[in-house]
C-alpha cells in the first residue's frame, strides 16, 4: 500500500486533474484536486500524501498536499454513495478547514455548490462526515455567505488554486470581485495572482 510518493514531475494533466511523478524512474499517475494540479509544474519536486485505492481492474493513487486533506478525503469518500471522483471535486471547491467550517454550519448550499453534489447528497454528507471528521465550533451568524453567482465553475477553480498558494478568505473573495464570472481558468488564476502581487 503506497502512502506517500516523492519525485519529479514528468507531466502536469490540469484538464483531467493528474500528476505524472517519476520515483526511482517509475512514472506514477496520481490523481488530484484542482487547487493542486494548479500548483505544480513539470520539472518540479513534489511530496505527496497517497490514499491508494486497489480494485479489481486498477490501482489508482491520490494524491494530497498534507495529511489532514487526504483524510479528509477518506472520511468523505467513506459517505454512502461517495466515490473519489466527487471526493475529489468536493476538495476542489472546498478545501479541509472550509469543508468543516460547512458540515458543522450545516451549508447545505455551499455543499451543493460543487458539481454532481445535490440536496440528497448534500444532506447525506451531513449526517454521516459530522461524526467521522473533528468539526469546529461556529458562530453561525458570524458567517458570510457567498452569493449563488459567485460560485462559477472558473471561480471555484481559481478559488482552491489561490488557496492551495496560502492565500486566505477575505483576499481572494476581494480578488474573485474583480474577475469576470467566466473564462479559462488558468488565465484566470494568472490574472489573480497578479493581482495579489500588485495588491490591487
Amino acid at each position: 500500500m503506497i502512502g506517500s510518493l516523492r519525485g519529479t514531475l514528468l507531466d502536469v494533466d490540469r484538464d483531467r486533474g493528474e500528476l505524472l511523478v517519476e520515483v526511482n524512474g517509475v512514472g506514477y499517475r496520481v490523481s488530484v484536486t484542482t487547487g493542486e494540479a494548479y500548483t505544480h509544474r513539470s520539472g518540479e519536486e513534489a511530496f505527496l500524501h497517497i490514499h491508494h485505492q486497489q480494485r479489481e481492474d486498477a490501482q489508482i493513487l491520490y494524491g494530497f498536499a498534507t495529511i489532514d486533506e487526504r483524510r479528509v478525503f477518506e472520511a468523505v469518500i467513506s459517505a454512502h454513495g461517495v466515490g473519489p471522483a466527487l471526493g475529489l471535486a468536493i476538495l476542489s471547491v472546498h478545501g479541509p478547514a472550509e469543508l468543516k467550517v460547512v458540515l458543522a454550519s450545516e451549508d447545505l448550499d455551499a455543499l451543493c455548490s460543487v458539481p454532481g453534489v445535490g440536496k440528497k447528497t448534500a444532506t447525506r454528507l451531513l449526517i454521516e462526515l459530522k461524526s467521522k471528521l473533528d468539526l469546529p465550533d461556529v458562530d453561525l451568524s458570524a458567517i458570510e455567505r457567498p452569493s449563488p453567482e459567485a460560485a462559477t465553475p472558473a471561480h471555484v477553480e481559481v478559488r482552491q488554486a489561490l488557496e492551495s498558494l496560502g492565500y486566505v478568505g477575505d483576499d481572494i473573495r476581494s480578488v474573485l470581485a474583480k474577475l469576470p464570472a467566466e473564462g479559462d481558468s488558468a488565465t484566470l488564476t494568472r490574472d489573480a495572482l497578479r493581482m495579489m502581487a500588485e495588491g490591487v
